[in-house]
């Protein structure tokens, strides 16, 4: 077949349809008039009013932006400081910890819960936004840490040679060139991190408190005794949100590109 041909616009055009026309319904429906999910029988706001009206799901919105955006300041910092670490070692074992540090990623999640789960009981702390902080960054990091390493091996190491040579420590080459360069790696993987913690559901009930319940959570249980139209109104919130934070990860991304397009002419 060819790449041009009619059939593969057709074929592409389908299968588009077919992956976002659920997303639709939950969006036209987030609307409707009436409470069953049925048909749209005229255009309404009730649920959205319902929605910002319930405490416990606001409650629960703030708890997951606050854990989203602790858990991406702290993985920020770690990630980066141990990609910067990597980039730098040449030990025969530098493999070994490269696999080690995206481990979190790889691990089922239903079983990263148990293992978290039982490592806060054995250490006597108690189950709450301290446990949930924990396990939202451990795999946090590997996002952050992946992102940066890469920019780090596309970035001119003569660069922070010329800092050194001109007086500059360190820490002050560190801060004066290497960060503001991987900054936008940094800003992309944490944004990617941020989704991920706003998304989780399989870890957050395993090391969740009883008096503390995150907005996937809150989700997840109000399923359990059927859909209602807050929930689409919900989802359609979350969607608008989720193609924001795309947007300002795809535009994070082209400023790198064009960084190490400015750097590689510079180069030449």
């Amino acid at each position: 077949m060819k790449k041009n041909s009619k059939f593969a616009g057709f074929y592409l055009g389908l299968l588009f349809f077919l992956m976002y026309l659920p997303i639709g319904v939950v969006v036209v429906f987030s609307f409707n008039e009436s409470k069953l999910p049925v048909r749209f029988t005229g255009f309404s706001l009730q649920w959205y009013e319902k929605l910002f009206s319930n405490s416990a799901m606001l409650d629960a919105l703030v708890n997951s932006l606050i854990l989203g955006i602790l858990s991406c300041l702290i993985s920020a910092v770690i990630g980066t400081l141990g990609a910067v670490g990597l980039s730098r070692i040449h030990w025969k074992t530098k493999g070994v910890m490269e696999y080690i540090s995206i481990l979190p990623l790889m691990i089922p999640e239903i079983i990263l819960g148990m293992v978290l789960m039982a490592f806060f009981y054995m250490l006597g702390l108690p189950f709450g936004m301290l446990t949930l902080l924990i396990g939202h960054t451990v795999f946090c990091v590997p996002y952050i840490l992946m992102e940066v390493k890469a920019s780090l091996a596309g970035m001119d190491p003569s660069l922070e040679e010329a800092a050194r040579d001109l007086g500059a420590g360190p820490f002050r080459s560190f801060w004066d060139i290497t960060l503001p360069l991987i900054m936008p790696a940094v800003l992309s993987g944490s944004l990617l991190a941020f989704a991920m913690s706003m998304d989780d559901v399989v870890i957050s009930i395993f090391i969740n408190g009883p008096k503390l319940s995150t907005l996937p959570i809150k989700v997840y249980t109000q399923l359990k005794t059927g859909v209602t139209p807050e929930i689409n109104a919900l989802c359609t919130l979350m969607l608008g949100a989720t193609l924001l934070v795309l947007l300002v990860y795809s535009a994070a991304k082209r400023l790198e590109k064009k960084r190490n397009h400015i750097f590689s002419r510079r180069k030449k």
